[in-house]
């Protein structure tokens, strides 16, 4: 078996789905793409020779390769996503293969990839890349960690003189919209621990997250006339922004490393009605309750001077998984080992962003993250390096065979 190739056979067939998830949809998962999508996974997993596979009602796809050891083993699972960003259109993906980088700047349509730019280019000269046509997201996040999980599951089984023990999968919907493990079921998941495979360079290992919450602010105004509207009329667009205003300067694009944000998503409105999105984010537990009771006490302010005119939406998203893995070391440990064993050095860093296993991490299914290899998610310049994805399937073959 080709690693390298079915890697990529196996990534160009599953990124011809659209599966954008949908952050406005009432449903679970929120677009029926998603479900379609599983079912062909599903089938996928039964080609194999995967057991036990199955698609609830959820959407949920779930899979295990038998031990082929009698020794005791921890059960290990291995989960990635199948939803696309809403961010941006993953509708008609068109790869584009570039076999022996050459380090200069990546003409597509409309745009240039650029290590000028991105300078994460740079390290990957004379290496083989997938990037898009320059018109939609390549779908990498998470559809590489789909694919390195099923090329690692495919070899080993192709290979039942390896010893491993029982190993499982997981493909999760609407992770991109938070709510990929909103209905997973652990219980009947039934491991130890598991990895998300859904992060970037080749070597990061990731087990601190941020703390996440989302607010929504409806601002109510007064339309009338703007000829007659003396003292009468209430524009609730200004009210907006003056509330932006407001706001200390910490936006995703002025923050970095453990520094939390404010970012306003989408904002939407007139004269009689505007409503606003935020996610709120930080790591530290005292940073992330000031950064709410911040967005609290500005509408509070502004209903006192415009008469109750905001209601506020805040809800908290997920949390720090690493309140939870700074008691299961032991799991990192063996990943770090996995990673070195590869030739890597890891990189143990900090996601400034959220996993599936974040919330796992709170379910009872310790989750860190490891990386897939792409790099600029949620966009047109989406990229990633096919060496890496290689790297990502040794780690799960490493992981499943540390007995």
């Amino acid at each position: 078996m080709n690693i390298e190739q079915k890697l990529i056979d196996n990534f160009y067939s599953l990124i011809k789905f659209d599966t954008t998830s949908d952050h406005y949809s009432t449903t679970y998962p929120s677009t029926t793409s998603q479900i379609e999508f599983a079912k062909i996974l599903a089938k996928k997993c039964e080609e194999i020779g995967l057991v036990d596979v199955k698609v609830d009602h959820n959407g949920y796809v779930l899979a295990t390769l038998k031990a082929t050891t009698n020794k005791p083993t921890s059960k290990i699972g291995f989960i990635a996503h199948m939803d696309t960003s809403p961010d941006f259109s993953g509708k008609d993906i068109n790869p584009n293969l570039i076999e022996n980088y050459d380090g200069n700047d990546i003409i597509l349509k409309n745009i240039v990839l650029s290590p000028k730019e991105f300078p994460s280019l740079k390290n990957y000269t004379g290496k083989k890349l997938i990037t898009t046509d320059g018109t939609t997201l390549l779908g990498a996040d998470d559809k590489a960690g789909i694919a390195e999980i099923l090329t690692a599951f495919e070899y080993l089984k192709n290979n039942p003189q390896i010893e491993h023990g029982e190993i499982k999968l997981a493909f999760t919907p609407d992770e991109e919209v938070g709510n990929g493990v909103t209905y997973f079921n652990v219980k009947e998941f039934d491991c130890d621990f598991a990895y998300t495979i859904d992060g970037g360079k080749a070597g990061e290992l990731n087990y601190e997250n941020f703390n996440a919450a989302s607010a929504t602010i409806n601002i109510s105004g007064k339309n009338v006339h703007p000829g007659q509207a003396t003292n009468i009329m209430i524009n609730s667009a200004m009210i907006a922004n003056e509330l932006l205003s407001m706001l200390p300067n910490e936006t995703p694009s002025n923050t970095k490393d453990y520094e939390g944000f404010y970012h306003l998503t989408d904002i939407k409105g007139n004269v009689e009605k505007t409503t606003l999105n935020f996610i709120i984010r930080a790591f530290d537990k005292d940073e992330f309750e000031n950064k709410k009771q911040t967005i609290i006490n500005i509408v509070d302010t502004l209903n006192k001077k415009y008469n109750n005119l905001l209601k506020l939406d805040l809800k908290d998203s997920y949390f720090n998984m690493y309140d939870i893995l700074k008691d299961n070391m032991d799991i990192i440990e063996k990943a770090k080992k996995a990673i070195t064993k590869t030739g890597l050095t890891p990189i143990v860093k900090p996601i400034r962003g959220g996993t599936d296993g974040a919330r796992l991490s709170f379910m009872d299914l310790p989750c860190p993250n490891i990386f897939t290899g792409g790099h600029n998610f949620h966009g047109p310049y989406e990229y990633v390096c096919v060496e890496s994805m290689v790297k990502a399937v040794e780690v799960i073959i490493n992981i499943s065979t540390d007995i």
